[in-house]
Order: C-alpha cells, then structure tokens, then sequence
C-alpha cells in the first residue's frame, strides 16, 4: 500500500508538471497569437509610409510640386471619413486636384517667379510635341525665351505656310537650380529642346519620327560619328534616349530646308546665347556660327534634337 501511495503521488506530480508546462505552452501561443496581428498592422504602416514617401520623391522628380500635392491630399484623405477608406476615391481627388493645378494653379504662380508656361494648343504656331511635357509641366520658360520661340515660329510660318514649331522639355515652373531629369542643365528657365522637321514622301510634314520626340537619331553621313568616338570612350548614356522613344515610324526623313532655316533664325535672334547640335548634323546643313557648340560626350545626342539657350 506504501508502494502504491508514493506511485500514485508521483504520477500526480508529474501531471501537475505537465499541465504546468501546458498551460504555460498555451500562454506563450496566446501571446503570439495576439500580437501577430499588432505586427501586421506594423508591417503595413511601414509600407504604406514607404510608398507614402516613395510616390513624393517620384512626383517631386517628374512634375517638382506633385509630391507636395500628394502631400495634401493624404492629408485631405486621412480626415475625410468618405474618402479615407477608399483608395479608389482617394486617387481620384489626387488626380483631379492634379489637372486643376496643372492648367490653373501652377501657370499663375509660375508667372509671379518670372516662367511662363508654353502655349499648350497643337493649332498655336509654338505647339507641344507631346502633351506629356505638359502634364509633368516641363514646358515652362522665361520671358527672353518665350518670345524668342514666339518670333521664331511666326518667321518659320511665314517663309513656310502651314509649318509650327514643336517644342520638347523645357524647365520646371519654379525655383532655379531645380534639375528636370534627365537633362543636365534645364534648371533656370533660359532653356528647350525643340524638334526638327521632316519629310513624308519628299513633302514637308508636322509628323515626327519619335512619339517622346527623343531617340531617333540622325544618322551621320559621314566617317567616324561622334556617337561612335563617346560610345568607345565609355559614355554610354550618350544615346541613352533611343530607350525612351515611346514609339518610331520609319517612313520619316530630315526636312533639311525647313531645320535649317528654324537654326538660322534662331541665330540671329539677339536673345540666342547658344544652340547645341551634332557636329555631323552642323557640316550636313552647311552651318556655322559662333552660337553654335558641341555639348561634350557627358550629355546625349544632339542629332534627334536640338537644345537652345538664351542669355
């Protein structure tokens, strides 16, 4: 019976042992189980801060305000019960409060700091090649340089009815120094890059062989292209814009008249400090100027394009 007592109390003791480790085991799940959850929301606050923070450095870097207008619409959204919860509702106001800075806001204040926005018409003698430039609102200037284009367009109209005058990426609407990527010096309002003019069957259109406006190249005529020198050299950004064409036609070649005579008038336009185009495009069109320069293999090519600059 004494056998019996201590085998029935160490059964008891190792029970209560167990059930101790039990409960403590259960305790511990619970635990875990109650702040998984808490973790979770965590881990998203975290990534929604990080895309909250990735979308203002990539719209401060397209557009240079629409990172502050996402800014105030997350704000807007946060205390606005109908618009809180819903992503879709709140893009919507990003996107309207967007067009309306974009063609209202933004123009006005851009004209107090001395830019003016570029006239937005497809049917204006000085017409965007792409309404992307307008959207991201590269497509503002100085006073110099806007009656600059404005006098050069009306010359071009003039001598060669139906012509206009496309332009490309000018500057931002503010602040000068502010860099427009990926060009390196558009940042003070005093420069653009507008298009060439081509040939469809032999006759002159406003068509143009790239939908950006940028990466379809000239192709030299000549020996040794100076695309070639910097690509050996190891400039390989030098014709990095055929990546960003957005689409090409091949049925388009170079309006020599037309492109000559839009540099030649730009030339002699007393606001013209400078214009940069390909060598090999300078000795084709038979041109030659102090005004005109060589931009160096650190920039990108200057034969689907050309980039002019005031004083």
């Amino acid at each position: 019976s004494v056998d019996l007592y201590f085998l029935l109390k160490s059964l008891t003791e190792n029970d209560l042992a167990m059930a101790g480790t039990f409960s403590r085991t259960l305790r511990h799940l619970f635990n875990v189980v109650m702040i998984v959850p808490i973790i979770i929301d965590y881990m998203i606050s975290i990534f929604r801060w990080c895309g909250h923070i990735l979308a203002v450095i990539l719209l401060t870097v397209l557009t240079q305000w629409g990172g502050i207008l996402w800014i105030i619409t997350s704000i807007v959204s946060r205390y606005t019960a109908p618009i809180r919860s819903s992503i879709v509702k709140r893009t919507v106001l990003f996107l309207c409060l967007y067009l309306f800075s974009c063609f209202v806001i933004v123009p006005h204040l851009a004209e107090l700091g001395g830019r003016r926005a570029l006239p937005l018409s497809k049917r204006s003698v000085l017409r965007p090649h792409t309404y992307v430039s307008v959207l991201l609102s590269r497509n503002y200037v100085n006073d110099q340089l806007y009656d600059t284009l404005i006098r050069t367009a009306d010359n071009l109209r003039a001598e060669f009815p139906g012509a206009d005058l496309s332009y490309l990426d000018a500057c931002f609407p503010f602040i000068d120094g502010f860099p427009l990527l990926p060009h390196l010096s558009h940042d003070d309002g005093k420069k653009v890059d507008l298009s060439f003019y081509y040939l469809e069957d032999n006759q002159p259109t406003s068509k143009k062989p790239s939908r950006s406006g940028y990466g379809y190249f000239v192709e030299s005529q000549y020996s040794d292209p100076m695309a070639a020198k910097c690509e050996e050299a190891g400039y390989a950004s030098y014709d990095m814009a055929k990546y960003f064409t957005m689409g090409t036609r091949d049925d388009l070649t170079l309006d020599e008249t037309r492109t000559r005579r839009m540099v030649e008038i730009l030339l002699t336009d007393a606001q013209t400090e400078k214009i940069f185009l390909e060598p090999h495009l300078l000795r084709r069109l038979g041109l030659r100027h102090d005004k005109l320069r060589y931009h160096g293999c650190h920039s990108v090519r200057h034969d689907d394009h050309l980039h002019i600059q005031v004083r």
